[in-house]
């Protein structure tokens, strides 16, 4: 008997261990922390860095020594054969005038003109040519232009990855908040339940006595079912929140989550009044560094089709060997080889493409110039959006101080009327009033607790500051 008592405590205790695992614990820092490592859109932009590295390593390979080995193999199942003049031959030579001529020959039929051609083949069989070619590009514009051009994409991946772990912090905080919007709604339908219904129970006595009306119970009953079915639908809400939340962070949706921030400590922490008078330099802000990436590959695609009207040159140095049989012997010792080795340069000189070029560079100096449109442009939008930011940060304090307090009026206003209901001396439609006042009011200061939250992230973001790991 003890053995299977023994028996299920290790199962039980192993369950106990795996549901540990599976569950993560994490404060708002930390889940960011996570999250520019395991995130999806963080890991994707890694992986756009690697390989953008070797892209410009790519790049850099056109300038470096190529060398291409080529062995070619023939075998002529029937070999071609070549006409020479008969007039170069004495006349015991059998003349052929034409290729028919020549299959009649085959036949044992003589040709009857005197004067034609005599079929020859040339060559054997069976051949193989095997070669090592070095080539060396000295010059080209183009190749110049393109390397640069390969280190500013290696440049705007880096930025990419910067610009996506601010949006990631972005994203990580407003999904932590909504769970704990969610946490704090039910904890909030909850309380407010529980006392409605005992509003209810006591109402209801109270009509059985003959002491109210049926219409007070039922109003009473109204309100009750309402927030019943609210509760139902925030559980619901939360559900789907936490799986928001993994899936911003880079978890499995199902991953159990313990969240260690409180809603209202987070709320308070994220007051810094000091942001708003936070100097914003444009010159440093990511989306302006894209921009000015962006505006620099349009200079560098003018600068390549300009390339292309320049000279190029290249080297090469070829060395091969030649082996010839009727039959196939290349593998023999006695096979002679023959070789043969070259040193050449090749020069290239575009002299007229019908104004080709002309219209190419043209196109690429109009996409530079939209190009410096669209970094000032940014400029002016990034200037706009920082000073948007401060404005909603610093309503949202203000909406967050104003809630705390009314949330606080309606808690005393709906004990007031609810003491004047059952004393009597007070209607139920006066009791409703004051219930959904609460109610809204709890609901605007959960709220306004989140956007003191969300509007940091979102001023953090357009103010450009970096990230605290």
């Amino acid at each position: 008997m003890n053995k299977y008592i023994y028996i299920c405590c290790f199962f039980v205790f192993s369950i106990a261990v795996k549901a540990q695992e599976n569950t993560m614990k994490f404060s708002l820092n930390e889940a960011i922390n996570f999250a520019l490592e395991n995130s999806y859109n963080a890991k994707a932009a890694k992986k756009d860095i690697s390989s953008a590295k070797e892209k410009v390593w790519e790049t850099t390979t056109i300038g470096l020594p190529q060398i291409n080995a080529n062995i070619d193999y023939q075998n002529f199942l029937k070999q071609p054969v070549s006409l020479l003049p008969a007039a170069a031959f004495d006349n015991t030579t059998s003349v052929v005038k034409t290729v028919e001529d020549y299959f009649n020959l085959q036949a044992n039929k003589q040709p009857t003109a005197p004067d034609g051609f005599i079929p020859v083949v040339f060559g054997t069989k069976q051949n193989i040519n095997a070669s090592v070619t070095l080539t060396q590009l000295l010059f080209d514009g183009s190749y110049l232009v393109g390397l640069q051009a390969s280190r500013t994409f290696l440049k705007i991946s880096k930025q990419a990855q910067e610009k996506t772990a601010l949006l990631t912090r972005e994203a990580v905080i407003n999904a932590y908040g909504n769970v704990l919007v969610t946490e704090n709604s039910i904890s909030i339908l909850k309380g407010n339940i529980k006392i409605l219904q005992k509003n209810y129970n006591d109402a209801k006595k109270i009509y059985e006595n003959g002491l109210n009306e049926e219409e007070d119970v039922e109003q009473l009953e109204i309100t009750l079912g309402n927030l019943k079915n609210q509760l139902n639908s925030v559980v619901r809400m939360k559900e789907i929140a936490y799986q928001m939340l993994n899936l911003a962070i880079g978890n499995p949706i199902h991953t159990k989550l313990i969240l260690t921030d409180s809603l209202s400590s987070l709320a308070t922490n994220n007051i810094k009044l000091e942001l708003i008078s936070e100097d914003f330099n444009v010159s440093n802000h990511i989306d302006f560094k894209i921009a000015e990436n962006d505006r620099e590959s349009k200079r560098l695609m003018m600068r390549l089709e300009q390339s292309k009207a320049l000279p190029s040159l290249s080297a090469f140095l070829n060395y091969g060997t030649q082996a010839f049989s009727d039959s196939f012997t290349f593998f023999n010792s006695n096979q002679q080889w023959f070789q043969q080795s070259l040193l050449g340069v090749s020069l290239k000189v575009p002299i007229f493409s019908s104004f080709g070029r002309k219209s190419k560079t043209a196109q690429a100096k109009i996409a530079l110039e939209t190009a410096d449109l669209r970094l000032e442009e940014t400029k002016q939008k990034l200037s706009l959006q920082a000073e948007r930011a401060k404005s909603d940060y610093q309503l949202s304090i203000e909406n967050y101080n104003t809630a705390k307090k009314n949330v606080a009026l309606a808690e005393r206003i709906e004990k007031k009327q609810r003491t004047k209901f059952f004393e009597g001396i007070s209607s139920s439609f006066d009791l409703l009033q004051a219930q959904n006042q609460l109610y809204s009011q709890q609901q605007n200061y959960i709220q306004s607790m989140l956007n003191v939250i969300a509007k940091k992230a979102a001023l953090e973001n357009a103010l450009n500051l970096p990230i605290k790991q």
